[in-house]
């Protein structure tokens, strides 16, 4: 592999240390039922009553990714071939694969503001500009108030900035962004470890966050009580989990709350069975032990999330921790692409279907159109509000990215 220079962390911020990442637990091991299970339980029964679509239904694909390429455990020539391998091997996996639009697949990588390496975030521009993805913000952070979160975001933003991304083309531009938090700890939601302000919510929305991706939780205490859901919600200084209650995101009603939350499925499955007999959790996660398969796809699909008024389309968020060496070949190898393919065989090739690969921005453009009463074709609406960033059109990459391995 070829070593990178000019590797020096910046930022001026202190990293955290990393969370595990969470797996998938049988029934004796659900964790926080009294969180998400009576929520789930009623969206099961009104989708059993839900009538049947009539006309073509529109399939939305978007994958989040927590993407941490460094970890304390890996030398810095380990975590640069992590990014190396994404570079080579994901322009590869895409090019087989197309959606109804003629689009490759789309994956969003939400790049953790407190560990800036200038080196990393090009390499993601570099995929950006093929129009395989785009960047956006994912942060762990503790101890935190409003003011120290506010100069957080303001130094991350100004360092994203510098790349092109979080900023948008064109010749009005504005800083944009979605947002994960990180150690799923959103407003305060784990008793005050890994956050520390009560308020988020709408210290993101005033710092130019358009809409949260961190949804799902679970098996975390952080999971909220709203699920297979997108809705609004706003936050309060004197309470945490301001995400917990809000209203669903509506054809024809004004928004109301301070940040659009878009979750992720959350759904039992019985094809995959614990001991034989007891239901696993899918939160939509892909790992090593839990890659995607064609019945995973199926129960995806199932949750029917998307706008209230517009059930012909359905809106699927998946996600990742794309940097985990464990996890590299349910993303970029056999798994990944029978997953594209089960997506394109179901909804691009099959008549009445239409599949739409798309970022986390054009999934929050095409919800706000939904909203705004738009019913033709979504592909129409990827850019309905927010603009492409500037490193996935008119940027030009400051510096060479990570350089390939000569095969």
């Amino acid at each position: 592999m070829v070593p990178m220079h000019n590797r020096a962390w910046s930022g001026g911020l202190s990293p955290l240390a990393q969370q595990p990442v969470g797996q998938q637990c049988g029934l004796p091991r659900l964790r926080n039922l009294h969180l998400w299970f009576p929520p789930y339980m009623k969206t099961v029964l009104a989708r059993s009553l839900r009538p049947a679509t009539s006309g073509s239904r529109h399939i939305l694909f978007c994958f989040v990714d927590h993407f941490e390429p460094f970890d304390a455990r890996r030398t810095m020539a380990q975590n640069d071939q992590i990014v190396n391998e994404w570079l080579k091997r994901y322009p590869e996996l895409c090019a087989r694969h197309v959606d109804s639009d003629n689009v490759m697949p789309q994956h969003t990588w939400f790049y953790p503001g407190e560990r800036y390496y200038p080196e990393y975030l090009e390499a993601l521009c570099w995929l950006a500009q093929k129009r395989l993805g785009e960047i956006e913000l994912h942060l762990h952070h503790d101890g935190d108030n409003e003011q120290s979160l506010r100069a957080l975001l303001e130094l991350t933003k100004s360092n994203f900035a510098r790349h092109g991304a979080l900023t948008t083309a064109g010749p009005i531009s504005r800083v944009a962004y979605a947002f994960i938090h990180g150690n799923s700890a959103l407003c305060n939601s784990r008793r005050g470890l890994f956050c520390g302000v009560n308020d988020e919510l709408r210290i993101l929305h005033e710092t130019g966050c358009f809409a949260d991706f961190s949804f799902p939780t679970y098996p975390s205490e952080s999971q909220p009580r709203k699920v297979n859901s997108m809705y609004y919600a706003s936050s309060s200084p004197n309470t945490s989990r301001g995400f917990d209650h809000g209203r669903d995101i509506k054809v024809g009603k004004k928004e109301r709350g301070h940040l659009l939350l878009i979750q992720g499925p959350l759904a039992l499955t019985w094809r995959s069975r614990r001991y034989g007999i007891l239901p696993r959790v899918d939160v939509g996660d892909i790992t090593g032990h839990n890659p995607p398969t064609p019945a995973r796809v199926q129960t995806w699909v199932r949750q029917r999330i998307g706008v209230k008024g517009r059930p012909e389309w359905v809106f699927i968020k998946v996600s990742c921790h794309g940097a985990q060496a464990a996890d590299m070949e349910a993303l970029l190898g056999e798994p990944a692409d029978n997953m594209y393919r089960e997506l394109e065989r179901l909804f691009r090739e099959r008549p009445g279907y239409q599949l739409h690969y798309v970022t986390a921005r054009e999934m929050y453009n095409i919800a706000k159109a939904a909203e705004a009463g738009c019913a033709d074709n979504p592909n129409l609406y990827r850019d309905y509000i927010i603009p492409p960033y500037k490193n996935r059109s008119e940027y030009k990459v400051i510096k060479p990215c990570v350089e390939l391995q000569e095969s």
